[in-house]
């Protein structure tokens, strides 16, 4: 088959239509969840006004200097997170959070911690390249 002016259209338009196809079909399958609720969202404005992603990872993205607070929530506690936000430590600067950025800092690790986990060892890999937690 010669590739003349019109094939290459035709083959082109049809890998577009494809490619449309395949990427609604992939982001349509997706779980739909509600990631930014009303009594996070400003814990994620300090989030981002402090910096944080720069030494810590949440959903496994982020700096390395500091550990992954993906599951933090969970697995230490809100007072845990609460003492190393109020002080401190030899790495982690003091911010000078008040109260009320420390609880909103809170919620939003609360539901990061409720929406993903950071454990890469307990992913499954979809066959479309997904990961199933």
């Amino acid at each position: 088959m010669e590739f003349n002016e019109k094939n290459k259209i035709l083959t082109a338009g049809i890998l577009l239509l494809t490619f449309t196809v395949y990427s609604f079909h992939l982001y349509s399958s997706l779980p739909r969840q509600n990631l930014a609720k009303a009594d996070d969202s400003n814990g994620k404005l300090v989030w981002q006004d402090k910096n944080c992603i720069s030494c810590h990872q949440i959903y496994g993205l982020g700096g390395y200097l500091g550990p992954d607070l993906t599951n933090v929530y969970s697995t230490k506690g809100p007072e845990y997170i609460k003492a190393f936000l109020k002080t401190g430590t030899v790495v982690m600067p003091n911010f000078k959070l008040s109260d009320k950025e420390i609880q909103e800092l809170l919620g939003y690790l609360k539901n990061i911690d409720q929406t993903g986990k950071a454990d890469p060892r307990t992913f499954t890999i979809s066959y479309n390249g997904t990961i199933k937690q």
